[in-house]
């Protein structure tokens, strides 16, 4: 069973910097697509950065294009997002997720499995 655990959420004030991670278990992280994902209170859960199998392709949402990166080190099955220039707007739970098949959009919808989730908050 593929599992998911997310790490790295906090207070961060405007301008400053968070780096996520999500540890996986159960599968070898080259061969799943991964997504981050966030919901801020009362909105939909969307999509914020995504890879794919093998980092044939990386997506990012445009509000956190230039700001943020989403990256893996396969040798430690984890994925990473740092967030950089962090903007109250980008405040609300963190959630990784992956999934067996190709990526086909960063779309919550898309994904499998999910982890519990990690709360950012910008604010000064």
């Amino acid at each position: 069973q593929l599992q998911l655990v997310e790490s790295g959420g906090g207070l961060v004030q405007p301008g400053g910097s968070l780096r996520l991670s999500c540890s996986i278990s159960g599968f070898t992280l080259d061969y799943i697509a991964i997504g981050w994902f966030r919901q801020a209170p009362g909105k939909e859960r969307e999509g914020v950065s995504c890879l794919d199998k093998n980092d044939i392709s990386t997506v990012y949402d445009d509000s956190v294009k230039g700001r943020f990166t989403i990256s893996r080190d396969s040798a430690k099955n984890t994925v990473f997002l740092q967030m950089n220039s962090l903007k109250p707007e980008d405040a609300g739970v963190y959630y990784c997720a992956a999934d067996f098949l190709d990526l086909a959009r960063c779309s919550p919808r898309f994904f499998s499995f999910w982890g519990q989730g990690t709360q950012v908050t910008v604010s000064s």
